[in-house]
């Protein structure tokens, strides 16, 4: 009984796309310009090939692993963009983004539909704008609504003011209003708590996403009953389609302590996470020091992980985009995906991000991918 594991650093980027000048990037290299501004020791994930990634002296790769880069193919540079097509959606379009706020049609129809208005309506970041404008909302009861350089709509309240489940009830109207072309990537809930001058965002985060707009490997792994557990905001990224196990951690301790639970009671399927905090936390904060730290998590973590691995399991590590907090820019970056893995065909391996939905599926049923993308290294 095979098992893979798919292990989504968020935002842990590999350096600039070829059309990374197209999105405002050039010069982006997440992961490089983490390690060489931190100085990091990470001896397990160089074991795995980081330092041939990455492009720096980090220590020869362990002759079982498999490592290279992954091209994304499709446009944007976002969180739903770079799980699809690692799952064999690939967008010719990106999602719409609203650099200037979101236009009456749409703010209009929301504040109708919950009766009343909002705040903002502007890009910002999700902690300064709880700071500039929690009180008035706190007064107000009138959500505070932005978004960002990625395709969001984001829906702040102060869970005293606002109860969650009434903000999710908010999203939901959202998202139904955000279609056609206003369909953004994600409707995200953003509960926060504290008072004046100490308002803090709560781990009770949820997005709503778009459901594909193709069949994924998900899709086609539940049609063979091949079990498919995810952990952090996998299901919410793919709507549950294909998702028989919805393990919605919303950090990445907790990621990381489900991943090696699941990898000891799984007997077979895939396993596939998402690591939130390199992006949410740090990416978006330029918090150079907090992504080191994450990364050092994540290498303590992998003999734990490794040790877990059965004869014919895969372990793929990789990212869905950056989000370099050594420039100064708090958006995601189009870059690469790192690869380091285990369990496929050692050495140098150089792709596309849809090659990761391609060898799971290869794997867990033993047929040729009928969507996009190749097996890498041929296993």
């Amino acid at each position: 009984m095979t098992r893979v594991f798919v292990c989504v650093l968020d935002g842990a980027g590999a350096g600039e796309l070829p059309d990374a000048a197209a999105y405002g990037d050039v010069g982006s290299s997440t992961l490089r310009h983490v390690v060489e501004a931190s100085g990091v020791a990470l001896p397990n994930l160089a074991a795995l090939g980081l330092g041939e990634v990455i492009g720096l002296p980090l220590g020869a790769p362990d002759a079982e692993a498999t490592y290279g880069r992954l091209l994304e193919r499709g446009a944007g540079k976002d969180t739903t963009t770079g799980h699809w097509e690692m799952m064999g959606v690939v967008l010719e379009r990106p999602f719409p983004t609203y650099p200037h706020g979101f236009p009456p049609e749409v703010i209009g129809a929301f504040e109708a539909a919950i009766g009343r208005g909002v705040l903002c309506n502007e890009p910002a970041s999700g902690t300064e704008v709880i700071e500039r404008l929690g009180d008035e909302h706190v007064r107000s009861g009138r959500p505070i609504v932005y978004t960002s350089a990625d395709s969001v709509f984001q829906i702040a309240c102060h869970e005293g003011i606002v109860p969650v489940p009434q903000l999710y009830e908010w999203c939901r109207i959202a998202r139904g209003i955000l279609q056609g072309p206003h369909a953004v990537g994600r409707v995200i809930a953003r509960p926060f708590e504290g008072t004046t001058g100490h308002y803090e965002r709560t781990p009770r985060r949820r997005d709503f996403s778009l459901p594909p707009t193709g069949q994924t490997y998900l899709d086609v792994l539940h049609e063979r009953d091949v079990p498919v557990v995810g952990v952090g905001k996998i299901g919410e990224i793919f709507v549950q389609r294909g998702v028989d196990v919805d393990d919605h951690t919303t950090d990445n301790t907790a990621g990381i302590a489900a991943c090696a639970r699941h990898l000891r009671e799984m007997d077979t399927g895939l396993l596939f996470a998402n690591l939130v905090d390199f992006d949410m936390v740090w990416g978006h904060r330029n918090d150079v020091a907090g992504f080191a730290g994450g990364l050092e998590a994540v290498d303590a973590a992998l003999p734990n992980w490794i040790a877990a691995l059965r004869p014919g399991d895969a372990m793929i590590l990789c990212a869905d985009h950056g989000v370099d907090p050594t420039t100064p820019s708090t958006d995601h970056s189009r870059e690469y995906s790192p690869l380091m893995a285990l369990g496929l065909r050692p050495g140098r391996y150089d792709g596309y991000m849809e090659d990761i939905g391609a060898t799971a599926f290869a794997l867990l049923t033993g047929e040729r991918p009928p969507l996009g993308g190749a097996v890498i290294g041929g296993a």
